[in-house]
């Protein structure tokens, strides 16, 4: 009788300092509250939004405001900002959002529901399902066009917009790539008249015929649009706005780094 007593007496001292010792504490207050984190670790939260019926990717990384940053395309993802803009992730909440038809968004099986009315849609849902007040709008090349279209529609809820190696007008952006289609070689520009009058898609093999071919990625990508690209200037050439309460930057530089000191500096 008294060996069974003593073995209660151990058992429960036992479970008393595994309660009260400072491990466990630290594993119930991490278990209470899951934010309640190491300073220098930066968990990742991802999942999709139903947007309208589209299933829209975000991911979310970082501490500090929000800072909603959209890629360019269209049909990119927002994999290449990865891990670039890294840094920005001690001093901002990076919310990173695949476009509607991009990265591990889902795919339309309508092509006309590929609108910029609806990305800006896709945009905001994303903004309220994940709880966000007002935001920080970065958005690069085609992202910058959303960004503009969802400032014009909802100023209420932006902070700052970023405007990255983008365009506010389409009519005037294909008029830039006649220009410069001009100003390439004859060999060159006459190829690329060539590819282009044969269809852009459905060459080479089954895995490749949903893109660019390769000859054409590298006259349009390399003779044509990499001479206009400017990548060691660390002061871009800037126009700053005030529009109501929003503040504005526009970056005017073709091919802006995304881990450069002028960006983290925004």
């Amino acid at each position: 009788m008294k060996l069974t007593i003593v073995r209660w007496l151990v058992a429960l001292a036992l479970v008393t300092f595994a309660v009260t010792s400072p491990c466990a504490s630290a594993a119930q207050a991490s278990a209470a509250n899951p934010s309640a984190v190491s300073s220098n670790v930066y968990p990742i939260e991802e999942g999709y939004v139903d947007a309208h019926g589209e299933m829209i990717y975000y991911q979310i990384v970082g501490r500090g405001a929000p800072l909603v940053i959209v890629h360019g395309g269209p049909g990119a993802s927002h994999d290449y900002f990865l891990p670039y803009l890294l840094t920005l992730a001690r001093t901002n909440r990076l919310v990173f959002i695949d476009q509607r038809g991009s990265g591990r968004s889902q795919k339309l099986d309508d092509a006309s529901g590929y609108t910029v009315e609806n990305m800006v849609e896709d945009v905001e849902h994303v903004r309220v399902a994940v709880e966000l007040r007002k935001i920080s709008l970065l958005g690069h090349s085609f992202g910058g066009v959303l960004a503009q279209a969802y400032a014009l529609k909802y100023q209420q809820n932006l902070t700052h917009l970023i405007l990255a190696s983008t365009f506010p007008s389409t009519a005037e952006m294909n008029q830039v790539f006649v220009n410069m289609k001009k100003k390439m070689r004859p060999a060159v520009s006459s190829q690329i008249d060539k590819l282009e009058a044969q269809g852009l898609f459905g060459h080479g093999k089954p895995w490749e015929q949903g893109r660019y071919t390769e000859e054409y990625m590298k006259l349009v990508w390399g003779d044509g649009y990499f001479p206009y690209c400017i990548s060691d200037i660390r002061i871009p050439t800037t126009i700053r706005w005030r529009w109501g309460t929003l503040h504005g930057l526009f970056i005017a530089r073709c091919g802006v780094r995304m881990g450069s000191s002028s960006l983290m500096a925004i």
